[in-house]
């Protein structure tokens, strides 16, 4: 089973779910889209890697940096959406400027809930997610057009991998159907997000464009991955004075919400099983999240931060 799923993942540009591909004959080598997909493989596989990805993959991670990821995660959208408004009518971004994709506000509600009315005054930017959110700012203020890289890679991941990610953290920490906790991953002003994110690559294929500054792109989401990782890094750190249990989350269960109880629809499988080595490790795992629901929600919300970051191969 591991080879077929990595046959499948490797069919879709290496990505961690069976993307959601236009025909084929509507498709072009020089599309953006596919030198994203082409160019970023390598470090995409890096990003998978690294110890921290690694480690929550496994379903290792603790409640403490969850909460951290949501922080670094609010400051990389503050920072993006600023410059995506400030460029909203540039030529270079203006055909993707949808403002329902905009995530700052739900993790601020997000926060609130996790964090207290408080958590502006508790929280800070930390070094990793700083030098992030200068460079986002840079681009936005200096060469505009490379503000597609960092919002294509964001806002795909949220409409792919995170949408099952929601119905994982409602059942497991039990949430109100109203949406605390979980407002990250809603998109009410978007009805279908595969129709979506086939009208946003669209729109992002008919940018006018020449070949240099196409380059450009997969050279910053690139720069992207790399930011992430160094986040991802500096998260690893940070766990290691944190005096907390671990949380042994293991493969999340999937049933009828999300995947309609087929696992090869998981966004995550292919990345368990590559690291797993198989079938029956996924069934000791899934056994483990029976034993701590509350670790399946925490394993859950690191996963959606890799999510963000295989973005282009979710579609």
């Amino acid at each position: 089973m591991e080879d077929s799923v990595k046959a499948e993942s490797a069919a879709d540009g290496g990505g961690l779910v069976n993307a959601e591909k236009e025909p084929e004959d509507t498709l072009s080598p020089t599309d953006l889209s596919e030198l994203l997909a082409a160019g970023t493989k390598e470090v995409h596989e890096k990003a998978e890697n690294t110890q921290f990805v690694k480690d929550f993959l496994r379903g290792r991670i603790r409640k403490e940096l969850f909460k951290l990821g949501d922080v670094a995660l609010y400051y990389t959208y503050e920072a993006m959406e600023e410059e995506i408004e400030r460029n909203k009518d540039h030529p270079d971004f203006s055909p993707l400027y949808f403002p329902e994709l905009n995530r700052r506000d739900a993790l601020s509600r997000d926060l609130d809930y996790f964090y207290g009315e408080d958590w502006r005054e508790r929280v800070s930017c930390s070094p990793a997610t700083q030098r992030y959110v200068e460079r986002i700012h840079q681009v936005g203020q200096e060469e505009p057009v490379l503000l597609v890289a960092h919002a294509y890679t964001r806002y795909m991941g949220d409409l792919s991998g995170g949408q099952v990610l929601k119905k994982v953290a409602q059942r497991a920490l039990k949430l109100p159907a109203t949406g605390e906790g979980v407002y990250f991953y809603q998109f009410d002003g978007i009805h279908s997000a595969k129709a979506f994110k086939q009208l946003y690559r669209s729109r992002m294929n008919e940018l006018e464009l020449d070949m240099a500054t196409k380059d450009r792109l997969v050279a910053e989401a690139v720069l992207a991955f790399q930011f992430n990782m160094e986040v991802f890094d500096e998260l690893e750190e940070m766990g290691k004075d944190i005096q907390e249990e671990v949380m042994d989350a293991g493969m999340p269960i999937h049933g009828a919400h999300g995947t309609g109880g087929d696992i090869n629809k998981c966004p995550y499988y292919a990345a368990q099983m590559a690291v797993s080595g198989g079938s029956a490790y996924v069934g000791q795992l899934a056994m483990a999240v029976l034993r701590h629901p509350t670790g399946q929600v925490l394993f859950a919300a690191w996963v959606a931060a890799l999510a963000g970051l295989a973005a282009w191969y979710f579609m």
